[in-house]
């Protein structure tokens, strides 16, 4: 059988080609602080999987208010790194950089013991290759829409940059690279290089402009008007993306693009939760400050149901 990891992927990807009206990005910030929108307008979903970290952020949904304002206070007390009664704006950004740390290590945990088949504390190429892409190796001249072949070899390529030692045997760091490139500075020629071939559709090795918005953007499935930032996305790509400007992205350009080191997401939310929740703009928060905007950080939908069932040791 194919793996449920890759079948989820294929899913993922099948679902996102359903919707081409939706904006698509690639550029990468470590991992991702959300997979969702950062829309305060309308909800503080980000920042509550941001702050807490997306799994923690499902528990504090189903908390009522006064059990989040508890757990909140407990959570600031931890931040406070130096015990001085206030948050700077350092102090919240690592708290938030550990938060999305913890996401990786769960994530790769959480895929370990599917993929180290003998138990031995390491994963080898074959063992990841056979969980899978199990039912392909055993027929594959079974007709399907993907493109196993391709796939298993981009994946290998992929494994064997993440293995520093080159002996086929990821250990639990080196699998973490496998799983989280964009993580790891010796992993980001592959990173340029998978985006490369999934947006060269002309195979020249490069990204021209009609290859950068379409992969953002499918035309055909629209009107004659396009929406005001696929515009905005040409002038981006003419402007700042390519910069030699002879038209088109190469390698150092992509990387650019996907892998910028000019910009930290945890920073940015850092002071973004600063900003609104400094009551008396002084550039730190009190306790008081966080709890009185708990709804910002954590959140609640008032309910009190599964409290119990809910509650962690820590707490």
């Amino acid at each position: 059988m194919i793996c449920p990891v890759l079948m989820c992927l294929l899913l993922y990807v099948a679902s996102g080609s359903s919707k081409p009206t939706e904006r698509k990005t690639r550029v990468h910030h470590e991992e991702p602080l959300s997979q969702l929108e950062h829309s305060d307008d309308q909800n503080y979903d980000y920042d509550h999987q941001a702050f807490l970290g997306q799994e923690e952020a499902k528990t504090f949904d189903q908390l009522s208010p006064e059990e989040s304002k508890r757990r909140l206070s407990i959570i600031v007390d931890k931040i406070d790194e130096d015990r001085d009664g206030f948050i700077s704006e350092e102090e919240l950004k690592l708290w938030i950089k550990n938060a999305q740390k913890k996401h990786v290590f769960e994530s790769v945990e959480h895929q370990w013991n599917d993929f180290d088949l003998n138990n031995d504390g390491s994963i080898g190429w074959d063992e990841y290759k056979n969980v899978t892409y199990g039912s392909y190796l055993d027929d594959p001249t079974t007709d399907t829409e993907y493109n196993y072949t391709h796939m298993m070899w981009r994946d290998e390529r992929r494994f064997r940059a993440a293995d520093r030692n080159g002996d086929l045997i990821a250990d639990k760091q080196e699998f973490t690279a496998f799983l989280h490139p964009e993580d790891y500075e010796h992993m980001k020629d592959v990173v340029v290089q998978e985006t490369i071939e999934d947006i060269d559709k002309n195979g020249d090795g490069f990204i021209d402009i009609k290859e950068y918005i379409g992969d953002m953007y499918a035309a055909e499935n629209h009107g004659d008007e396009e929406p005001e930032w696929v515009s905005t996305e040409r002038q981006q790509f003419s402007e700042f993306r390519d910069k030699n400007n002879d038209g088109k992205m190469d390698k150092e350009e992509t990387l650019d693009w996907i892998l910028p080191d000019d910009y930290d997401h945890a920073e940015a939310e850092a002071k973004h939760l600063l900003y609104e929740s400094d009551a008396n703009k002084d550039g730190k928060l009190t306790k008081e400050e966080v709890l009185n905007k708990y709804d910002l950080f954590v959140g609640s939908q008032v309910t009190n149901f599964g409290e119990a069932l809910l509650r962690h040791d820590e707490f």
